[in-house]
């Protein structure tokens, strides 16, 4: 999150310069900057749609399943 809140922080000072020199800011017009937001937020959610939608994991050794695990010494036939 943090780098967002930078990002948009130097966007609105570099936007404050523009406007004190009179420059016209090169930016895309507003239903561009729209669509890009759009595009985002699709992203975001889909990235967390899978992570809400994928099989929770399990661990494959348990403190009860430990008693029953080999002790690692080789039993000879």
């Amino acid at each position: 999150m943090k780098p967002y809140l930078v990002s948009l922080a130097v966007g609105i000072l570099v936007g404050g310069i523009y406007a004190l020199l009179r420059v016209r800011s090169p930016a895309p017009p507003v239903v561009a900057l729209a669509g890009l937001l759009g595009i985002l937020i699709g992203e975001q959610g889909v990235g967390m749609a899978r992570a809400l939608l994928a099989p929770p994991t399990t661990a494959t050794t348990t403190s009860s399943d430990a008693s029953t695990q080999p002790s690692g010494k080789s039993h000879a036939p």
